[in-house]
């Protein structure tokens, strides 16, 4: 239908008597003032009120460096525009002039509503222009302060039960297979897709509440809040249920005033809020850590973290810091991607905007992919440092702080993190598992590269360590332990220099019992004897080319195992002489046969 068609009669005239009231004291097609001045009375709440609707949906922070308040500034007068156009719109129903537009390019409302616009175009756009790296390369370099590391100093042996091993997806299925456990929790609640990463009593973890699964869910239960959050260590793969004493009032899954986001919006109007991360404090209260943007050069240039707003769960509760007064407790303050920003900044614009586009001299930028490395009290985000022209191999790696953004680059060529990966997969084509992004590690003060293996489903199987410097040096473990075992050896076998010491106990376990069950079997060219003792359905692995002693072993023999757990096994990292085993019975026996002999002679 053609809208001549429709807006026809008196619909017609009342749309248009409507417009022109916005715009004109004169009475169209009306002789009473009264008529008019209860439009314009009408008309001036329905803004407000409508306004008043934007802002509680939308939450716009009021703030001259939010592009989206300016964008709605700009909107207004395009809008008012349009109104006041679209009276002046006829349909002549001629095929050569279908649309005729009375004149009003000349009168004084058009221009200063088009002169408005043009203006507010013109501020929004030279602050677009003079906030961004063409014309301030220099001082987006200077974002980030850079400081050159030790790695041997820096970068410690470290406990494995102080190490992230399992990676964001992995941890992502423990804790559905956890809430999936939950009974009296599953058909209410769904687990919330966030999963901090943190460092919770010097142990990595993962941290993530629970969400109401739908709004019926959320009108049933926002009474007593979210009652739970789920922590995965992210080292030994335990998964537990947090229960709360209150519950979560406060989160981004519940509506109107106790909405996270409209809380802090109404508190802070003029904060722009930029990283909102879920985290614990040491006694297990649960915390939303609400960072601020602070734009550094011209309008929308220069993002770094000004302040951070640190917000009770239960209560509401917030507590603005700024982000040098930050408690130590919290870990993330800088998320990574704008670490990972800021460093590239850094590491490209060293002799200008120019010179990163084109002959791109001296540009370093980060490789693809970063993971978390517990140091101290805090997580640090690690990745690799590659030359902007080249993929193949990586100058060195950097680690940036979350919560303080110190930053420190170690210059180590060697392999970047992909071809870590195939390489580590490689060892294991036979069985298809896929590798998470790597971690860095110090084994005997050599660079090295752990990551986790995994099947099809994303369960961790095994563990490879890769050699930085030289990475056809690949070792694979069902354990860490193991794999480490492992790795040294291939090191000392290919002339690098290995420590005499053992692999740390912390993850060591010790048995004793009578074999019932053993069998062998080859594992990508190495024997294996797998052993089952009485009463007991386990599996220990061992590797018979570490443990040659296995030999002598037979059913019925005791023995006593030093293992680590693995996920279908576990993996005996020493066989410690016992008395009840077969080199004491060996033993024993020889040296009965020459007490025999001794008494034959005399």
């Amino acid at each position: 239908m053609y809208l001549s068609q429709i807006l026809t009669g008196q619909i017609k005239r009342e749309v248009l008597y409507f417009f022109n009231t916005i715009f004109t004291d004169m009475p169209r097609e009306r002789s009473t003032m009264k008529k008019v001045k209860l439009n314009k009375y009408f008309l001036i709440p329905l803004i407000v009120i409508l306004l008043g609707i934007y802002y509680y949906v939308a939450l716009p922070a009021i703030n001259i460096h939010n592009a989206s308040i300016w964008k709605f500034i700009i909107a207004v007068p395009v809008i008012l525009l349009i109104l006041y156009v679209f009276p002046k719109i006829r349909l002549t129903g001629s095929k050569k002039n279908p649309v005729k537009v009375q004149n009003v390019f000349g009168t004084a409302v058009f221009k200063i509503l088009a002169g408005i616009i043009l203006l507010l175009l013109i501020i929004y756009g030279a602050g677009t222009l003079l906030s961004s790296p063409i014309i301030n390369a220099s001082r987006y370099q200077k974002l980030m302060t850079v400081e050159t590391g030790e790695f041997s100093r820096d970068i410690t042996q470290i406990s494995y039960d102080q190490i992230p091993l399992l990676d964001r997806a992995s941890a992502e299925l423990l804790g559905e297979r956890k809430m999936g456990s939950l009974v009296d929790l599953a058909s209410q609640f769904e687990v919330a897709n966030l999963y901090t990463q943190s460092n919770y009593n010097d142990t990595p973890v993962r941290i993530t509440p629970l969400r109401y699964a739908d709004i019926i869910k959320w009108f049933t239960n926002h009474k007593d809040g979210i009652p739970a959050y789920i922590m995965i260590d992210m080292a030994t793969q335990e998964t537990k249920l947090v229960r709360l004493e209150e519950g979560m009032k406060y989160t981004p899954y519940d509506h109107f005033g106790r909405n996270l986001y409209r809380h802090l919006r109404f508190k802070y109007p003029t904060y722009i809020f930029d990283n909102i991360s879920f985290e614990v404090d040491d006694n297990g209260t649960p915390y939303w850590i609400c960072s601020t943007k602070k734009y550094n050069i011209g309008l929308f240039g220069g993002q770094t973290i000004g302040n951070v707003v640190i917000c009770n769960a239960i209560t509401g509760e917030c507590t603005d810091y700024k982000v040098e007064d930050v408690p130590t407790w919290v870990d993330q303050v800088y998320r990574a991607d704008l670490l990972i920003d800021l460093y590239d900044y850094y590491g490209t614009l060293k002799h200008g905007y120019i010179n990163s586009v084109i002959s791109q001299r001296d540009c370093l930028v980060t490789t693809n992919g970063y993971n978390y490395l517990a140091i101290g009290d805090d997580v640090w985000v690690y990745t690799g440092v590659t030359s902007i022209t080249s993929d193949q191999s990586n100058v060195g790696f950097v680690l940036m702080n979350q919560r303080t953004m110190e930053t420190r680059y170690y210059e180590v060529e060697g392999a970047i993190e992909d071809s870590a990966m195939a390489s580590a997969e490689g060892k294991v084509q036979n069985l298809g598992y896929k590798s998470a992004f790597p971690l860095l590690l110090n084994i005997d003060n050599e660079p090295t590269y752990l990551m986790a293996l995994k099947d099809a489903a994303g369960l961790v199987k095994m563990y490879a360590m890769v050699n930085v410097q030289n990475y056809q040096i690949v070792a694979t473990g069902n354990s860490v332990v193991e794999c480490e075992a492992a790795y040294k050896n291939l090191m000392a076998d290919n002339g690098i220099e290995t420590s005499e010491t053992e692999p740390d106990k912390g993850e060591l376990k010790t048995v004793t019992g009578v074999i019932s069950k053993i069998a062998e079997s080859v594992v990508e060219g190495n024997s294996h004897y797998y052993l089952l003792l009485d009463q007991s359905d386990t599996i220990y692995d061992v590797n018979v080319a570490e443990h040659i002693s296995i030999i002598r072993y037979n059913a019925g023999d005791s023995i006593t195992l030093e293992y680590t757990e693995g996920s279908d096994r576990c993996s005996v990292v020493k066989i410690p002489e016992d008395e009840g085993g077969a080199d004491a019975a060996n033993s024993s026996g020889e040296e009965d046969a020459g007490n025999d002999t001794a008494g034959a002679a005399n």
